[in-house]
């Protein structure tokens, strides 16, 4: 993380409703600035009231300075580059470095103030989506406040009322500026550290973008049709592990602020939905679920106990948000033989490869990529290609995980007999059941001298 201060006289800051005085305003707190795109440790508060810091995937959180009892934070909105993956990069629009922006994390009952700077070339703002809070801080262009102009600061302040989970985001020109991935993660923790306490807290978002092949920045007006989705930004294999210990309370928060649903599923635990963006859940309304649908505007945490080791895959269960750069009109070739056109084809185009007659995998194979993009189905696990990309990482728990430790532990070691292997004996023949489940029938011959006559039915006399 790298830092830089930025100091402002109180003429430059625009700030409202005189809620900040002069002396408060005349300088602003640090706006540090992340560059690495890899999970940072929580955030252990130096000062304030204690909370269980969350981890955010492939993220980080923003610290603040104490000024008379007020958390202070600095965000600044800007333009950005992020790796979506290794092997490409996105010219996006964020806070502070990166897209998303960092996590801003508070206790209940908190007064806090944000001083919001627009590098950005419109006007913009942000709304505490979730938040209860004055009207004129709700961050509404034109109906709450005035757009911030590029180059100006405004301040917002108010008190973190409730703890939960929330995210941050522009209404001012918001279909561009969402779509360009200006959005952020907010969590307010309870006042006793021991209420909902886990062993390990997660969050992230869930993005989309419409990306070319070879270009470098989203097509704003793409509704439904993208081609990249990420958690945080990041597509796999450019996502990171959740690593946690076996045993460990392990919550996930995650927020959509795309433009459809997200099922999100896990693989080898059952969990329960503990939360959404208006609050816990009360115990009695909750059951053990494997996967649960993000809405639009949602957020979910999720908790369970990491029980059995192993990695577990973790993923949006539409097949599509598990692929990059997907070229949607692309027909469907299986069973088509144009091996012939191939090899003509071939003659003009060397490199030129034969794909989808046998279905979309690409196995092994590897053929030339556009600047700037990623393969459809990537990322190698220990027996080979896994053949996921966008919303798709692993859980990864482990006997020997050491408390606070987040560090990936590597491909699990899979005790022996445990893992699923080819048969060598013989297949038996297919045998068909007769329909009422009774004796087997054999199988019909073609006969050349028997012809079936089919009637169609006409219809049923007295009825209209």
């Amino acid at each position: 993380m790298t830092s830089r201060r930025n100091f402002f006289t109180g003429a430059a800051a625009l700030v409202g409703a005189g809620l900040v005085s002069r002396a408060g305003a005349a300088t602003l707190p640090e706006a540090p600035v992340m560059n690495s795109a890899e999970t940072q440790p929580p955030l252990a508060p130096p000062n304030g009231r204690p909370y269980n810091g969350v981890v955010t995937l492939n993220g980080w959180s923003l610290p603040w300075r104490m000024n008379n009892g007020v958390k202070e934070f600095h965000l600044i909105a800007e333009p950005v580059v992020r790796e979506i993956a290794p092997g490409m990069k996105a010219n996006l629009w964020g806070y502070n470095g990166q897209s998303p922006g960092p996590t801003i994390e508070v206790v209940e009952g908190d007064r806090v103030r944000i001083f919001v700077t627009n590098k950005l070339p419109e006007h913009t703002s942000i709304h505490w989506h979730g938040q209860r809070l004055p009207n004129g801080m709700d961050g509404v262009t034109g109906l709450t406040q005035p757009g911030i102009q590029p180059g100006k600061t405004f301040v917002y302040e108010f008190v973190a009322k409730r703890p939960g989970t929330f995210m941050y985001h522009p209404h001012a020109d918001e279909m561009v500026q969402m779509a360009m991935g200006m959005m952020g993660f907010w969590v307010t923790h309870p006042k006793n550290p021991a209420h909902h306490a886990v062993d390990r807290d997660f969050v992230f978002l869930l993005n989309a973008y419409d990306i070319d092949p070879g270009s470098y920045t989203p097509k704003t007006n793409t509704m439904l049709d993208f081609n990249l989705w990420t958690f945080n930004s990041r597509a796999f294999p450019g996502i990171d592990t959740m690593n946690v210990r076996q045993g460990d309370r392990v919550r996930i928060r995650a927020g959509n602020l795309t433009m459809t649903n997200h099922p999100i599923h896990l693989h080898g635990h059952e969990f329960e939905v503990t939360g959404t963006d208006g609050g816990w859940t009360r115990r009695e309304s909750r059951w053990p679920e494997v996967t649960t649908d993000i809405a639009v505007g949602q957020m979910r945490a999720i908790e369970f106990v990491a029980t059995d080791p192993g990695d577990w895959a973790f993923h949006c269960h539409k097949s599509h948000h598990t692929m990059n750069a997907m070229g949607h009109e692309v027909p469907n070739l299986i069973g088509v033989d144009h091996s012939g056109i191939a090899e003509k084809i071939n003659a003009l185009v060397p490199d030129y490869m034969v794909m989808g007659d046998k279905g979309g995998s690409m196995g092994d194979m590897e053929m030339p990529l556009p600047d700037n993009t990623l393969p459809m189905m990537t990322g190698q696990g220990p027996f080979g290609g896994v053949e996921m990309g966008g919303m798709f990482t692993m859980l990864k728990v482990r006997k020997d995980q050491k408390p606070g430790d987040y560090r990936d532990p590597g491909w699990y070691t899979h005790p022996a007999g445990t893992v699923a292997y080819e048969w060598k004996g013989e297949t038996p023949a297919p045998v068909r059941k007769s329909s009422a489940g009774g004796q087997a029938m054999p199988v019909a011959k073609k006969r050349p001298d028997i012809e079936l006559n089919v009637r169609k039915p006409s219809g049923h006399s007295g009825h209209r």
